[in-house]
């Protein structure tokens, strides 16, 4: 079991970056997305401050985020890299899972992953990860390597818009028609 304090505040940065973005689209009517809150059962609280000093996560969480986009159900989580291979350990089969379970009720589901080494925001489709998870599942690379992935998905840098991702799951759409 992950304690809070352990691990609290990893990919905190991404998480402000990314709802700094949602904010910007809901002010701008293009759309409504959620951090999903993560449950914890508290062991130690500070009496004085009242703040939670040390708890435990309750249960697994699905994705960091969910809503929608036009009309188009979304789901998504967010992770950083620090290298240029990012370890499937990183995603855990229970979001895999409620990830295949979205897309079949025609919802999209994708990752944002930043790689701070290289200060890039990258857009990895469902599918895409499903080919790196079913390979590792059947005995092959337990990770994949930023050159195996589709360069077309890395996000542009925009002015005022953070992570700007809606760039990508048009992209992720119009692809899934082709």
């Amino acid at each position: 079991m992950a304690t809070w304090n352990s691990r609290g505040l990893r990919g905190s940065t991404l998480e402000d970056l990314i709802n700094r973005t949602n904010e910007k689209y809901q002010e701008h009517g293009l759309a409504l997305i959620q951090k999903v809150p993560t449950p914890i059962t508290p062991i130690n609280i500070d009496k004085e401050s009242r703040h939670i000093t040390l708890a435990y996560f309750d249960q697994k969480s699905t994705v960091d985020y969910i809503g929608v986009v036009q009309g188009i159900p979304v789901c998504f989580d967010a992770k950083e890299c620090a290298v240029d291979t990012f370890s499937l350990q990183n995603i855990h089969a229970h979001q895999v899972h409620f990830m295949e379970q979205f897309e079949k009720q025609k919802g999209v589901a994708f990752f944002l992953i930043y790689y701070t080494h290289k200060d890039t925001f990258y857009y990895l489709p469902y599918e895409m990860l499903r080919f790196f998870w079913d390979r590792a599942q059947e005995g092959g690379r337990k990770s994949f390597r930023y050159d195996e992935l589709n360069p077309e998905y890395v996000l542009p840098k925009k002015h005022g818009v953070l992570v700007p991702y809606l760039d990508m799951l048009q992209k992720d759409l119009d692809d899934r028609v082709e």
